[in-house]
């Protein structure tokens, strides 16, 4: 391995845990400060902490790799995403930062449902928190799984740690960066880290596609376009081959974000309310740029492979393969920095709101009532290591899928959170027993769902993402069982 990968990887470590350390120093005196920045969020760094701890992986290995094999119908999940994220931004956003400080100052999603729904608040604190830990630890196992990939096919033969793999020392390495710099940070080391990666990340996937087409061995537009129609005329097409099904569950990635704890929490911590449509328009052109970008490298990458005769044996490696081919080692490193940077945006704060969550959802409501700020941001820092721990266990199986697993924990979150985020902030007649019908309707109907295998066959047919009956299964509980059960005067008017 050349000397200018490790200069940029080391660099790149460096940096996350100089910020780590400058945000110990600057805000983690207590719990609002280590687990929600102490709402000082600005504008750019609120949308761009939001974006890369979005994207993960997922960005650089999952869509790329779908696009490769299937071509531009895969592309309709980013589109998805897109649509659902902008309405994100617009519904949730800035009802979530008002909401959040109005209803008693919550600083995490189960103490704002707990407050908005008071009649209900132990079993919704209760219910909300172990999804979120569950949940969080097979999403977080996603991205430690990218990881491993990293390490497995860019520093092959490299590390040898005790008899541990290359994937297994990948692992390690990804987790223990993101633990030094989560564990003394907290949140703001989190959301200051995710801004510098999510720039990382849109400028690799601005170069990586350029050079691909245009580089040598690219031939451009034109040639790649004609090597796909040789290979598969269907690969540039955006509908052929793709059922209706297959459509939907695609497009219907985009439900989840409503219910995605780890991205509208960085809603709760911004500056203020006239900030958010700033942070809205940063986020929303970060995310299509580097959308653009993925889908890009995934159909183009498998036109360059095909015209250089390469053999890519797992299709979500294929930023990892051209990064070492086409680039001169300071920018391959720079490249790996940005899946890395991808990875642990991610990672860091999926542990963090896991953290939170035990910490404040469970310590401090069942254990320690009196705990003090400091004792608490203790316990999250403890809590923080644990889950890592456990997500480590989730990913050792290096035949995992970085889409597979993502798509999962996704679905379980869109169902279980997102249709009680919506109504809670939009339908002054959502009660407690409603909030607690839902979510677990929407959380057991994902798990079920994918118990049974539906999501890759329904009755005899294509399969259907789980999120869809599991979204409008927990919207219909909570309408339902609202309606039918007292009002208890929990909804409080906001004067403006």
């Amino acid at each position: 391995m050349a000397i200018g990968v490790w200069i940029s990887l080391f660099a790149y470590f460096a940096l996350m845990i100089a910020i780590g350390i400058y945000a110990m120093r600057t805000s983690t005196s207590s719990s609002e400060d280590y687990m929600l920045g102490g709402r000082a969020l600005s504008p750019k760094v609120a949308a761009l902490s939001a974006g890369a701890s979005d994207m993960s992986g997922w960005l650089l290995l999952g869509l790329p790799g779908a696009l490769y094999v299937s071509g531009l119908a895969s592309a309709w999940i980013g589109i998805g995403l897109f649509v659902g994220a902008f309405f994100n931004w617009v519904l949730v956003a800035p009802r979530l930062r008002e909401q959040t400080v109005h209803y008693g100052n919550a600083i995490t999603i189960p103490s704002f449902l707990a407050n908005r729904f008071p009649t209900k608040a132990l079993s919704l604190r209760t219910v909300s928190a172990i999804v979120i830990v569950v949940f969080f630890a097979v999403y977080t196992a996603s991205g430690l799984v990218a990881g491993g990939k990293l390490f497995e096919s860019a520093f092959s033969g490299i590390f040898n740690f005790g008899g541990l793999t290359d994937y297994s020392v990948g692992i390690v390495i990804t987790l223990g960066v993101v633990l030094a710099y989560t564990v003394v940070g907290g949140f703001l080391a989190v959301s200051m880290t995710d801004f510098v990666q999510g720039c990382i990340m849109m400028l690799a996937l601005v170069i990586m596609p350029a050079v691909v087409l245009f580089g040598e061995g690219g031939g451009g537009y034109a040639q790649a376009a004609q090597t796909l129609n040789e290979v598969d005329p269907t690969l540039l097409s955006w509908t052929d081959g793709l059922t209706f099904v297959g459509w939907l569950s695609a497009v219907t990635w985009g439900l989840g974000y409503f219910g995605q704890p780890h991205i509208i929490v960085r809603f709760m911590a911004i500056r203020s309310l006239k900030d958010v449509p700033t942070a809205r328009n940063i986020g929303m052109g970060w995310m299509g740029i580097s959308l653009i970008g993925a889908i890009s490298l995934g159909v183009f990458g498998r036109a360059y492979a095909v015209r250089n005769g390469l053999d890519i044996a797992d299709p979500e490696t294929i930023f990892i393969i051209l990064s070492d081919m086409l680039f001169h080692p300071l920018i391959t490193g720079f490249l790996y920095a940005a899946l890395l940077a991808a990875v642990m945006s991610t990672i860091s704060s999926q542990l963090l709101v896991s953290s939170s969550s035990l910490t404040e959802d469970f310590y401090r409501l069942f254990l320690r009532k009196e705990a003090t700020d400091r004792e608490c941001v203790n316990v999250g820092r403890a809590c923080v290591v644990a889950v890592g721990l456990v997500a480590a266990v989730i990913a050792s199986d290096p035949d995992s899928q970085v889409l597979g697993l993502v798509s999962n924990a996704w679905a379980g979150f869109g169902a279980a959170f997102g249709p009680l985020i919506l109504l809670s902030l939009m339908w002054s007649r959502t009660n407690g027993a409603g909030a607690i019908a839902g979510m677990i309707v929407g959380a057991v109907t994902v798990m079920v769902w994918i118990s049974m295998g539906w999501n890759g066959s329904f009755m005899g047919g294509p399969g259907v993402y789980e999120i869809i009956p599991g979204f409008f299964a927990a919207l219909i509980a909570i309408l339902v069982v609202s309606s039918a059960t007292a009002d208890a005067g929990e909804y409080q008017h906001i004067e403006r």
